[in-house]
């Protein structure tokens, strides 16, 4: 399984954005992002522990991966748009992708970024179930 690294978040949130798409709201320099946050975010999919890892399948770990890119806030700006792309592209580089039209997929990533905290665990496993709804060979 490929794993998405915070070199491959940066060229794909920041780099790729600013070349080629418009927004209302400016994209901050990827410099200006919180410390650590964004770090915690990337490498917390990867986790193992006693040699087993804490999301053992490509979904879960999709899935807490958009969680926490959305919930933890890494960036000033655009949060939910780098999750989306982030999703997308850590499950391209796995040959998944998902099939969901893009109202679809914004208005479920605002579900996400609205829901309280204190259901974190019952928003991950409706994530889950939404990727395996939409995802399809890449």
């Amino acid at each position: 399984m490929r794993i998405i690294s915070i070199s491959d978040v940066e060229y794909l949130a920041f780099r790729l954005a600013k070349e080629h798409l418009s927004f209302d709201e400016p994209i901050p320099d990827f410099s200006t992002r919180f410390p650590n946050v964004l770090e915690s975010c990337v490498v917390t999919p990867f986790q193992k522990f006693s040699g087993k890892d804490l999301y053992p399948s490509l979904v879960a770990k999709a899935s807490i991966l958009f969680y926490l890119m959305i919930k933890n806030h890494p960036f000033q700006n655009g949060n939910k748009r780098i999750a989306i792309t982030t999703l997308l592209v850590f499950l391209n580089s796995n040959n998944k992708w998902l099939r969901a039209n893009s109202q679809e997929l914004y208005n479920f990533t605002v579900w996400v970024a609205q829901s309280p905290s204190e259901f974190k665990k019952q928003v991950v496993d409706a994530i889950q179930k939404f990727v395996r709804g939409h995802m399809t060979k890449g």
